[in-house]
């Protein structure tokens, strides 16, 4: 599947201040990127650092009063499917380093809260079952509901709420996951799918000695993402962080599907 994407954003800083971002599609197995272009106008500075596990990269800018950036890419998604059904997870003497980390709570998946309800709940089922049956009783309990949540919002929380957005579902998917000894990690990405758009936050699961993207929401599919960044939770796949408070003056997010 090819994929356009065309994102603006513009913030007002309340004090000259570094930004980080990470808003382009990222140079990763399952996906080519052509056409791409990023412009953030006069900055005072600006450097590349590599994304988590090497995935994509980090923009650091230096601004004095206001954050532009435009980007664009064409990406053609190349990843099949996963078949979750047929999918075994590894046992953790047997996970590679890359994978035992994301078996650990992290600052929004307090996995260790949710190992009883994982054992009671989906404990008759194993691998890339338990995972699907992870997904489809998040997608079944939660209402999508914008406003409801917010930066402090952990998996915790959303799980005795029961509503949240993207990154709520997220949170809670990998901290299932992780409870039930599935390592997972938060995936941000772009889809065509996706209402309204923006960046979208989905989960990545190990299974068969490799990553699967799965959205937790329902709205996209692992062969029509295109992938931006991975990490422990929201903290690491932030589009924008700032260490000076900011206002919103305009941002978009525009993802198609291009024939």
């Amino acid at each position: 599947m090819r994929i356009r994407i065309e994102v603006e954003l513009h913030y007002r800083l309340l004090t000259p201040g570094p930004a980080i971002l990470a808003v382009e599609a990222a140079g990763a197995f399952g996906q080519e990127i052509s056409n791409a272009e990023i412009d953030f106008g006069p900055v005072e500075h600006q450097a590349r650092v590599p994304g988590e596990e090497g995935i994509g990269e980090k923009i650091i800018i230096r601004a004095a009063e206001d954050l532009h950036c435009r980007y664009s890419s064409d990406v053609v998604v190349t990843r099949p499917r996963p078949v979750f059904e047929r999918m075994a997870a590894l046992e953790v003497d047997q996970m590679s380093g890359d994978a035992l980390r994301y078996l650990l709570p992290s600052r929004y998946c307090q996995a260790e809260r949710f190992v009883p309800f994982v054992q009671q709940r989906f404990g008759d089922k194993a691998g890339g079952a338990k995972v699907l049956a992870i997904r489809e009783w998040i997608e079944q309990r939660l209402d999508y509901v914008s406003g409801v949540s917010n930066a402090s919002t952990t998996a915790a929380d959303t799980f005795l709420e029961r509503r949240g957005v993207c990154r709520d579902y997220a949170h809670l998917m990998i901290a299932l996951c992780r409870a039930a000894q599935i390592p997972a990690r938060i995936a941000s990405v772009f889809a065509p799918s996706v209402e309204p758009p923006d960046f979208h936050a989905v989960a990545e699961v190990h299974l068969d000695g490799t990553w699967h993207l799965i959205d937790p929401t329902g709205m996209a599919e692992a062969d029509e993402m295109a992938l931006i960044a991975v990490g422990r939770d929201a903290v690491d796949v932030a589009f924008l962080t700032t260490v000076t408070a900011t206002e919103l003056q305009t941002q978009t997010v525009k993802v198609t599907r291009a024939e």
